[in-house]
């Protein structure tokens, strides 16, 4: 049986339930749904879908560095909107952030997400 590791980084946001970060399988990290909180203040970043979805991939990023990897070996996303009308703007964001490396996505409209954020984005990659 694969050995299961707990991620858990002070860059990034503390849980904000009963659940991790992210979890390491094997050569796999399979994070939680960061939302645009700030690490430290704990507090909402942003007031549209562009400034929120920044914060959310800084934390995303923190989070993979602490797993040992990075956003170019990100291999699968599920991003959560408020309004699926956010789609082209989250989206350039999310361009600038994943780029080349387009990984393999889906994008739902959520009915409400934590805190009533405007999105979530959780991610799978691999390590190493």
């Amino acid at each position: 049986m694969a050995e299961i590791r707990t991620i858990q980084t002070d860059k990034a946001p503390a849980a904000i339930g009963p659940y991790s970060q992210a979890k390491v399988v094997g050569n796999m990290v399979y994070t939680a749904g960061q939302i645009p909180l700030d690490p430290v203040s704990m507090e909402l970043v942003g007031s549209n879908v562009q400034e929120q979805t920044e914060q959310v991939f800084k934390n995303l990023q923190a989070v993979l560095e602490a797993a040992g990897t990075s956003l170019g070996n990100v291999v699968k996303t599920t991003v959560f909107l408020k309004d699926m009308n956010d789609f082209g703007p989250m989206n350039e964001v999310y361009a600038r952030y994943l780029g080349e490396n387009k990984p393999a996505r889906s994008t739902v409209q959520a009915a409400r997400l934590p805190k009533d954020v405007l999105v979530e984005i959780e991610a799978i990659a691999i390590v190493g």
